[in-house]
């Protein structure tokens, strides 16, 4: 389903001062210096952060990370940085094939106003939590939240095959490509398949933006197998993005837990192959 979206303006606290309050009210992706490096070659993995494709610089927070890993034909390694860097991450790639950068994140907290909370669980398409804070009289109660976040990047190094896989990297929750994004034709269907704790979750909202056109999404309810089918119209740099709340744990200090996945990669089909 493409869907076409108002652009709200971006609103960040750049570099080192960029706030949990806005890190919260935005997607974080991973944007590798190159998705299609030559092997031997030096790329620098870049953490974003705002709306739209459109955002600012993540340095690397050791205080944050509880995984910042690659996934390959060579195993799977920790990506190495230097703290307070952007890129957060630097990683060779020697083998051809298709990577996976995994990014996942601490739960940091954070309050935030009722009208503000309500969009943004709006947006993001959690109906049960509208329900939830409705029922419990909450709707016009400031929100106390912890958000952690899930991010992963394909990257590929060498031709593009149909065998080629994305990895479950096992984080909480998990965007897969089912197909090898970079072998795909205009108009072909990308199945991806979304894990909430190594589960499939149902009925989740996932999105799809083009950064060459952010105004129009493609947006799908994952079915009870936790898969969705995104009949992406064009090539280019993609972002797929999810987000799933829960109640948070007792004495945590907070109400509820959200967890946002997302996915990128860039698939020009000038390096696809047989």
């Amino acid at each position: 389903m493409l869907k076409k979206r108002r652009r709200s303006p971006l609103l960040l606290c750049v570099a080192l001062g960029v706030s949990s309050a806005t890190i919260a009210a935005h997607d974080l992706w991973i944007e590798p210096t190159s998705f299609t490096p030559e092997a031997g070659k030096v790329v620098g993995v870049k953490l974003r952060v705002g709306q739209d494709l459109m955002g600012d610089p993540v340095p690397r927070d050791p205080s944050l990370i509880d995984e910042f890993i690659v996934a390959g034909p060579d195993g799977r390694m920790p990506i190495a940085g230097r703290d307070l860097g952007d890129p957060a991450g630097l990683l060779r790639i020697a083998t051809p094939g298709l990577h996976v950068v995994g990014y996942r994140s601490k739960p940091s907290p954070i309050v935030m106003p009722a009208a503000k909370f309500n969009q943004y669980l709006e947006e993001e398409g959690l109906d049960s939590v509208i329900a939830a804070r409705a029922a419990r009289g909450q709707t016009n109660a400031d929100a106390h939240e912890q958000f952690a976040r899930c991010a992963k990047s394909l990257i590929l190094t060498g031709p593009a095959l149909d065998n080629q896989a994305d990895r479950v990297l096992g984080f909480t929750l998990e965007l897969i490509a089912e197909k090898n994004p970079y072998s795909l034709q205009p108009e072909n269907e990308l199945p991806v398949k979304i894990l909430y704790q190594n589960r499939p979750l149902s009925n989740a909202l996932i999105v799809a933006i083009n950064r060459s056109n952010a105004d129009v999404r493609v947006t799908a309810r994952s079915d009870k197998d936790g898969r969705v089918g995104l009949r992406l119209p064009k090539p280019g740099f993609w972002l797929v993005k999810a987000v799933h709340m829960v109640p948070a744990a007792p004495g945590s200090g907070a109400e509820w837990l959200s967890y946002w996945a997302s996915l990128t990669f860039n698939n020009q089909m000038s390096h696809a192959g047989s």
